[in-house]
This record gives C-alpha cells, structure tokens and sequence, in this order.
C-alpha cells in the first residue's frame, strides 16, 4: 500500500474540534464534512487539498471529542495519509475504524516540511521524502489492520471476509 503526494504540516495538539468544527456536525454527508475540514486552522486547506495528499503533524494529533467525523472529513477531503509523532487514542482507533492510513514517526513529523512530496509504504513503515531525498521509518501496522485500511474500514473489511 503505496501512497505518494504533497504535505499539509499542522502542529501539535491538532483537536478534533479545529479538524471539524461542532457547527459543521449538522451532517452525516461526507463531501460536505470535506468542504470544512480544518477550516479553523487553515481556511484554504479544502480548497487546495488533493487526492492523494499527506497530513504530518506534531504530537496528540485528533486530541479532543471521540467524533468519527474528524478522520471522516480528513479521509473524505483526499488526504490518503496522516503522519504525527503521536495520535490521541480515540482519534487512532476512529482512524483505523474508517480506513484512513496513519503512521506514527517522530523523525517524520520533525524532518518533513510543508509543500514537501513524500511517499509512504504501509507495508513496511517506510516514509521517503523525496524533496529532501530523505527516508524515515514507522512502525507499519500489523496485517490484519493493514487489512482494514486496504479494505476501506472496519465494516467493509468483515463484508470482504464474509464472502
């Protein structure tokens, strides 16, 4: 599981509540949850967000409420991973729970800056940065979870496995 495109750099301490504000929760339409994602940290970022694109962040990254629909309006605005030194739990769980790819890296959330391209590989934990012609290492997920992402989330992984 490959993944390769241009990085949004956010710091720490990202909430759930600046991911998607509350007055923005009045739907369960994941394009419309897209359109404001981050809008309080960066009121460009749906605008200019590609599929494919990269978050890397600074530590407790989704910190905040437990809602789904943080890694929701991330996941549906395009970005196809997200890279933090640390996730607050509830946020990691959610993330996995939907099929959003994230990776822990310390030196990646460090090294990694804003505009940077960089690629990932899921399976083995591999970040490279190639503006900077770097590589950084996360721990990968193990199969079953990478499973889960593959599968597009939790629900849709058991109905794959059911047939």
């Amino acid at each position: 599981m490959n993944k390769e495109g241009k990085v949004y750099k956010f710091g720490d301490n990202v909430d759930t509540d600046v991911i998607i504000p509350a007055r923005y929760l009045n739907t369960q339409d994941e394009k419309e949850l897209a359109s404001y994602c981050m809008i309080d940290i960066d009121s460009t970022f749906a605008s200019r967000v590609k599929v494919g694109d990269i978050i890397v962040a600074g530590s407790n990254f989704g910190c905040g409420s437990s809602r789904e629909h943080a890694p929701i309006s991330i996941k549906a605005s395009g970005v196809s991973v997200v890279i933090a030194k640390t996730f607050a739990r509830i946020f990691y769980r959610n993330a996995i729970n939907i099929g959003l790819a994230i990776l822990e890296c310390e030196e990646a959330s460090e090294k990694i800056n804003d505009g940077d391209i960089i690629t990932t590989d899921l399976s083995s934990g591999k970040i490279t940065n190639i503006t900077r012609n770097e590589c950084y290492f996360a721990e990968p997920f193990p199969a079953f979870v990478q499973n889960i992402i593959s599968c597009n989330g939790y629900i849709n992984s058991i109905k794959v496995g059911l047939k």
